[in-house]
């Protein structure tokens, strides 16, 4: 009988050892980018007296809008298309290493914000190909966060996270971006 306890409580001691130890454990794992980049890029949106070196352009806009001006309350219902030229630095008239070409879309009444799908085509000596975007952009946060959905060329298949940040605005012509991209896939 005593044999048969001895047994017993090894075997439940056994028992509760694999339980605990077959536990699933969080560990943070911080992940390092295998590419980390700076762009920004510049949007001149027509309205109406600057064709000439407009950028973007209001292609869809609510029944009670136009298409060379901003709709108000938050521009709600505005399709803008851009095709931006993307430089290194922060200033308009550096020599483009691309361009950011895409849309986006005023898509709340109550909050100023936008969803954006775009890409930055390059065409400079030091990068070839495409990296592409898309996400929720809460306009008045001071950095917002989109997801690098895909690339070629250079950035084959890459994925990662793009930090925005509106780094300078003119009223409603002009904004530029400072583009963070941090890429956790790189091929």
């Amino acid at each position: 009988m005593e044999a048969k306890r001895s047994l017993l409580a090894i075997f439940l001691l056994l028992s509760f050892l694999s339980i605990s130890t077959a536990a699933p454990t969080r560990k943070t794992r911080t992940r390092k980018p295998c590419k980390s980049m700076v762009f920004y890029f510049h949007d001149i949106i027509y309205n109406g007296h600057n064709a000439k070196n407009a950028t973007s352009a209001i292609v869809g806009s609510p029944q009670w809008g136009n298409k060379t001006m901003l709709t108000g309350q938050n521009h709600f219902g505005d399709l803008v298309v851009f095709d931006d030229p993307i430089t290194s630095d922060n200033n308009l008239h550096s020599k483009p290493v691309g361009r950011a070409q895409g849309f986006y879309i005023y898509d709340k009444k109550d909050i100023f914000t936008a969803w954006l799908g775009f890409s930055f085509v390059f065409n400079s000596t030091q990068h070839k190909g495409s990296i592409n975007f898309a996400g929720a952009d809460p306009l008045m946060n001071k950095t917002r966060d989109i997801s690098v959905i895909g690339g070629t060329g250079d950035f084959f298949m890459a994925r990662g996270v793009a930090t925005l940040m509106t780094d300078a605005f003119e009223g409603e012509v002009y904004f530029r971006l400072r583009t963070d991209i941090n890429l956790y896939e790189c091929w």
